[in-house]
């Protein structure tokens, strides 16, 4: 959690507030202040420096009264129930209460300490505090939402994180039972083949689950390792299919020393694997290629197009999940586009690493 957002219970007060709001609120009051003693800093030297403290202290201390009172009291109690017009009178009732003690103050002031320097009007004088006060009012009021619409995006954007980490998760811990499947079926004929790609099976096989189960937890993995799983998954996925589809994949780039989010790359070649390649029964293909290009990452998947394809309208939940980890984890980082082309689906997906 960041410092800012740690929160404090306030003195004489039943809730708590955070630093980062403590501090905005403090900067705002702060220049409030500076605002009022630029305004009235002749004061000094027309009325003495008691009469200056005491008009802008006056002014400060009125207004942070009224002005919490409306974000504690007024705003929870009535506006936010939708009681308007309570609401609307407590801050008239207020602001009313505030020109009582600030009019008459200035009245005196600037009526018999100042002279004629200044115009003593009491109309002119209720008039200013009366429009400036609900101007300030309306300040704060716009600086609470402001954050509290602030604070709702960051629990909504956390939700939404915890939501897909745990959907990545639940991928992580399973492996697709088709693919599983008919590793095992061709591991089995293997052995009894006593072949020599059998040992060569179970290690890749090996690899991927501790890659899923283990590597894939951080937030991000090395780049040659979310390659080497991608690499495994098809090595395997071509001795599912034998010689009776060309798969190839090529890395035109050095992928050492870069980072990804895990996982990102596999549901685009799992898709290409279960909608193309399982439903072509001759002429398969599929040809993955990888580029590196000041760290930018430029993944482009291009696989046979099925003779008859039904389109349900869904990407399933791999591509789903990859659609929304992209927009937190890469914002304005990232494009992804897929085509259904003629005669093959195509894929690219380019990441600023």
């Amino acid at each position: 959690m960041d410092a800012l957002d740690k929160s404090f219970r306030l003195p004489f007060l039943k809730r708590s507030t955070t630093l980062r709001h403590a501090l905005v609120h403090g900067a705002y009051w702060v220049l409030i202040t500076g605002f009022f003693i630029y305004e009235k800093r002749y004061l000094i030297y027309k009325a003495s420096m008691p009469y200056f403290v005491a008009c802008v202290a006056g002014r400060i201390v009125l207004l942070i009264i009224i002005a919490y009172f409306n974000l504690q009291y007024f705003l929870p109690r009535y506006l936010l129930k939708k009681r308007y017009a309570a609401y609307f009178t407590a801050i008239i009732l207020s602001v009313i209460g505030y020109l009582a003690a600030q009019s008459l103050f200035d009245f005196y002031l600037y009526g018999y300490v100042v002279g004629p320097m200044r115009n003593s009007n009491l109309v002119e004088s209720l008039s200013y505090n009366f429009f400036s006060t609900l101007w300030y009012l309306g300040l704060m009021l716009a600086l609470k939402l402001s954050m509290d619409w602030y604070s709702q995006q960051l629990i909504i954007q956390k939700i939404t994180v915890e939501k897909l980490n745990a959907e990545v998760n639940f991928l992580r811990a399973q492996v697709n039972p088709h693919f599983l499947f008919n590793v095992l079926n061709n591991l089995y004929a293997l052995t009894l083949k006593k072949s020599e790609l059998a040992p060569d099976v179970v290690l890749k096989l090996s690899e991927m689950m501790e890659y899923m189960l283990y590597d894939s937890t951080g937030e991000r993995v090395p780049l040659e390792k979310e390659v080497g799983y991608l690499h495994s998954y098809m090595e395997l996925e071509r001795l599912r299919f034998g010689g009776e589809a060309d798969i190839d994949l090529n890395i035109d780039a050095e992928i050492n020393g870069h980072e990804i989010a895990p996982l990102l790359l596999i549901p685009l070649v799992e898709n290409a694997f279960k909608h193309g390649l399982a439903r072509q029964t001759k002429s398969s293909w599929l040809r993955v290629d990888i580029g590196l290009k000041q760290s930018t990452l430029e993944v482009i998947i291009e696989n046979a197009k099925p003779s008859s394809v039904i389109n349900n309208g869904k990407g399933g939940i791999g591509l789903d999940n990859l659609r929304k980890r992209l927009d937190l984890l890469y914002p304005n980082k990232h494009e992804l586009w897929l085509e259904d082309r003629e005669n093959s689906f195509w894929v690219k997906l380019v990441i600023g690493l």
